[in-house]
C-alpha cells in the first residue's frame, strides 16, 4: 500500500486567491481523507526578501491609468473565483492592510485546534466585512468572539514571543524551500505548486500518489 502523503499550506490571509485556495483545499482534503499541515506566514516578510518587485508592481496596478484594462479584468476575476468558492471577496480600503497580528493568531489558534475556523473569520473579515481592518484589536476580539477563542488569552498570545518566533520561522522556512508568495503548498515536502490556480496539479499529483504511482 503507497503511503500517505503529506500536504503542507503556507498562507497569509491577506489575499484573496489564498482565500480561494483555502476554500478549496477544505473539502479536496476531505475527500480525499488527507490531513492538512497548516502553515501560517507572514507574506510580506516572503515579498520582502524575495519578491520586492512586486510592491512596484501593484503600485503600477492600481495608480497607473494606463492598466485599466488589466485591472479591469482583474477584479472580474477575482468575482468569477469568488462566486465559484461561494464567498465575498472585495478590496479593501487600504489594501494591503497589516496581518502580523492576525497571522500570530492563526498560530496560536492552531494550538488551540481552530485555526480553520478562526482563518475562515479573518479571511471573511478582510475580503467581505464592513470593517476588514484585520490590524484593529477590536475587529480581531469580534472574530476571536465569533470562533470561540478567549480574547484576553488571545491578544496576551500574539504579544508573546513564542508565537512571533513561531510565525517568522514558518515565513523563513518557506523563503529557504523556495517560495515567492500565498498560497505555497507542498506534497512529500519538495514538492511545490504557487495559487489558487494551481490547485487541480496539487489534486492530480495527490491522487496518482494515493494510487501508488511515484513516477
Amino acid at each position: 500500500m503507497p503511503a500517505e502523503p503529506t500536504l503542507e499550506f503556507f498562507y497569509d490571509c491577506s489575499s484573496p486567491w489564498t482565500y480561494f485556495a483555502f476554500t478549496r483545499i477544505l473539502p479536496l482534503m476531505a475527500e480525499l481523507d488527507l490531513p492538512i499541515q497548516w502553515r501560517p506566514i507572514l507574506v510580506g516578510g516572503v515579498f520582502n526578501a524575495v519578491n520586492r518587485e512586486l510592491y512596484a508592481q501593484r503600485e503600477e496596478a492600481f495608480t497607473n491609468p494606463g492598466n485599466k484594462r488589466k485591472m479591469d479584468y482583474y477584479l472580474k476575476d477575482m468575482q468569477d473565483w469568488a462566486a465559484m468558492c461561494g464567498v465575498t471577496a472585495q478590496l479593501p480600503p487600504g489594501h494591503p492592510i497589516s496581518a502580523v497580528k492576525a497571522m500570530r493568531g492563526a498560530c496560536y489558534a492552531q494550538d488551540r485546534d481552530l485555526l480553520v475556523p478562526y482563518s475562515r473569520a479573518v479571511f471573511a473579515t478582510y475580503w467581505g466585512a464592513d470593517n476588514p481592518d484585520i490590524s484593529s484589536d477590536t475587529v480581531l476580539a469580534a472574530i476571536c468572539e465569533d470562533v470561540g477563542l478567549a480574547t484576553d488569552e488571545f491578544f496576551a498570545a500574539i504579544n508573546d514571543q513564542r508565537y512571533k518566533d513561531q510565525l517568522r520561522a514558518n515565513t523563513d522556512e518557506v523563503i529557504e524551500r523556495g517560495a515567492f508568495g500565498s498560497p505555497t503548498l507542498f506534497i512529500n515536502g519538495d514538492d511545490m505548486y504557487f495559487g489558487n490556480d494551481r490547485l487541480a496539479l496539487v489534486e492530480y499529483r495527490l491522487r496518482a500518489l494515493l494510487q501508488g504511482d511515484a513516477a
